[in-house]
C-alpha cells in the first residue's frame, strides 16, 4: 500500500471483451468505477475501452506484468460520450468484412500466415491484424495493400496458437468453457514429462487441447504430484529376485503402492513402499529374495442402498383386471334386462273389460292391454281445442284452470267390443244403436254456460269436429219396421 492518502493514478482498461488489456494513467482526477466505458489515448486519434481495476491492485497487476510506472504511460482522457460510444460501433461493425478481405490479400499474395482477428480504433484510424505462423513472414508489401485497401494505419502482431484458440474461444473436453478464453492471462510451456509424473498414457489426441498444443490444465496439479513423489525411491525402476528381474510399471500416490511385472509376464504386483525399500537393500548386499510379497488390493466397492421397495413397473402392466372389470360390467347390463324382461311378462297380462283399475289414475304402460295403451281423456267434461287457446284478457298466464278427469278413450269412442264381435256398419257409421236389455239409458246432460269470449259448448261437452252429433240423445224405442237406411 502506499504511503500517502491519494489513491493509486493508473487505471487498467480492457478492450474488445477483454482480448486486451492496456495501462493508462488518470489525469483527470476523477474517480472512475469497475465496468465504465472511457475514452482513452490511442494511436494519432483516441480509442473506448471498459475500467477493469483500479485503485492498489493495479500495482500487482503491473508488477506481475513487469510494466513500470514511467511517465511514458498514456494517458486516460475522459468518459466516454454517446459519440464516442456510436463511432465505436459503426467501426466494429467494419471488423468482420476487414477479416474476410485480408485473407483474401494474404491468400494471393502467397504467405504462410493465418490471420485470427482484425481489431480497428473506436476512431477508425488504426487497425491492428493478429495472425499465427509457423516461420518468419515478410509482410512488407501486405502492409501496402493493407493500407491502401482500408484507409488505415496497420499494425501486424503475431500471436501464439494459444493466445488464437483465446480469441476464438470454445468448449473444452471438461465441458467448461475454454480457460485461456475466460481468466488465464499467461501461458506457461507444458511438456510430456508434466503427464508421466501424474500416470497418464502418452496420448496425443487426449492431451492435446483445441490449440493443438498440450493442454494448459496438465500444469495445474503437477506440483501436488510432485510433492507426493518425494516419499517414493527414485533409484528402484528395477528390482532382482529368485524368479527373475522385475521392472517399475507405475507409481499409485494415493494408496502409497508401486507395481512390477517381470519381463516375461504381464502380470503386476502392487509392492508398498517400505517392502520395495527392503528388497532394495537387499540387493545391495547381493541377496535376492525369493518372493516380492505383493499386498493384496481390495477394490473398495461402494455399499449398496437399501431396497426401499420400489419397482420400475412401466411396461410390465397386466391388462387382466381391466378386462375382469369390463366382463363384469357387462354381466350385470344382461342381468338387468332379464330382469326387466320378467317383470314386463308378469305386468303384461290384460285386464278384464269394464274392470276399474285400482286408484283411480292413469294406468301403466305395461299393465295396460293393447286397445288402451294410447292416452286416456274424458269425453265430456274438456274445452273444445279452439275453447283451450282463447283465454280471457284478465286471466294470467301463468293461472290455469286445473284439467278435468279425464276418461278412458273406450268410454269417449263408446265401448269397443273386441274384433271378433264388432258392431254392423250402421252402428260405425253414427246412426243410433239399440240399447240392451241389460242396459239402461243415458240421462242427457244439461248444456253448460258458455265461457266469456269462447263459443257455446254443445250438449256433449265438445264441439261437433270430432264426435257423432247424436251421441248425447237419448235412445229410441226399437221400431218393428225394417231399417232401410243403409
Amino acid at each position: 500500500m502506499s504511503d500517502s492518502l491519494a489513491p493509486f493514478d493508473i487505471i487498467e482498461v480492457s478492450f474488445n471483451n477483454g482480448s486486451r488489456k492496456d495501462f493508462f494513467r488518470n489525469s483527470t482526477k476523477q474517480v472512475f468505477e469497475k465496468g465504465e466505458m472511457v475514452a482513452v489515448e490511442g494511436v494519432s486519434g483516441f480509442d473506448v475501452g471498459m475500467v477493469n481495476l483500479t485503485g492498489e491492485l493495479v500495482k500487482l497487476q503491473m508488477k506481475k506484468r513487469r510494466v513500470e510506472d514511467t511517465p511514458e504511460v498514456k494517458k486516460l482522457l475522459r468518459r466516454a460520450s454517446t459519440e464516442d460510444m456510436n463511432r465505436m460501433t459503426d467501426n466494429k461493425n467494419r471488423e468482420k468484412e476487414a477479416l474476410i478481405k485480408a485473407r483474401a490479400i494474404a491468400r494471393s499474395l502467397g504467405l504462410e500466415m493465418k490471420l485470427a482477428e482484425v481489431e480497428i480504433q473506436a476512431d477508425g484510424r488504426k487497425a491492428t491484424f493478429f495472425y499465427t505462423a509457423d516461420d518468419r513472414v515478410d509482410f512488407r508489401e501486405l502492409i501496402k495493400v493493407y493500407a491502401s485497401e482500408f484507409r488505415v494505419k496497420v499494425e501486424m502482431r503475431q500471436i501464439g496458437a494459444r493466445q488464437e484458440a483465446g480469441k476464438v474461444g470454445g468448449i473444452g473436453s471438461c465441458g467448461r468453457e475454454l480457460c485461456c478464453a475466460t481468466w488465464l492471462t499467461d501461458f506457461k510451456s507444458v511438456n510430456t514429462t508434466a503427464a508421466r509424473y501424474q500416470n497418464l498414457s502418452i496420448n496425443q489426441a487426449k492431451l492435446s487441447g483445441q490449440c493443438g498444443r498440450l493442454k494448459c490444465c496438465l500444469n495445474y496439479e503437477l506440483d501436488t504430484y510432485l510433492d507426493a513423489l518425494k516419499d517414493f525411491p527414485d533409484d528402484c525402476d528395477v528390482i532382482e529376485t529368485a524368479s527373475g528381474n522385475a521392472t517399475l510399471q507405475k507409481r499409485d500416490i494415493f494408496k502409497n503402492l508401486m507395481w512390477y511385472s517381470y519381463d516375461n509376464s504381464n502380470k503386476q504386483y502392487p509392492l508398498t513402499i517400505t517392502r520395495v525399500k527392503e528388497i532394495r537393500q537387499l540387493n545391495r548386499q547381493g541377496v535376492k529374495p525369493e518372493e516380492l510379497k505383493a499386498v493384496e488390493v481390495v477394490s473398495s466397492k461402494p455399499n449398496k442402498e437399501a431396497d426401499l421397495g420400489f419397482a420400475d413397473v412401466v411396461g410390465q402392466i397386466s391388462l387382466r383386471s381391466l378386462e375382469k372389470a369390463s366382463q363384469k360390467r357387462k354381466q350385470k347390463s344382461r342381468d338387468k334386462q332379464k330382469e326387466q324382461q320378467k317383470e314386463k311378462q308378469k305386468g303384461g297380462a290384460p285386464q278384464q273389460q269394464g274392470q276399474p283399475q285400482q286408484g283411480g289414475g292413469r294406468p301403466q304402460r305395461d299393465q295396460r292391454p293393447k286397445n288402451e295403451a294410447r292416452g286416456e281423456q274424458k269425453q265430456g267434461e274438456q274445452k273444445p281445442r279452439g275453447e283451450q287457446r282463447q283465454r280471457s284478457g284478465n286471466e294470467p298466464r301463468g293461472e290455469q284452470k286445473p284439467r278435468q278427469e279425464q276418461r278412458p278413450r273406450n268410454e269417449q269412442r263408446g265401448e269397443q267390443k273386441p274384433r271378433g264381435e264388432q258392431a254392423p256398419r250402421n252402428e260405425q257409421k253414427g246412426e243410433p244403436r239399440p240399447p240392451r236389455q241389460d242396459q239402461k239409458p243415458r240421462e242427457p246432460r244439461e248444456p253448460r254456460e258458455p265461457r266469456e269470449g269462447g263459443k257455446p259448448q254443445q250438449a256433449g261437452g265438445h264441439s261437433g269436429q270430432h264426435h257423432h252429433k247424436n251421441r248425447n240423445r237419448p235412445p229410441r224405442k226399437p221400431d218393428n219396421k225394417p231399417d232401410n237406411k243403409q
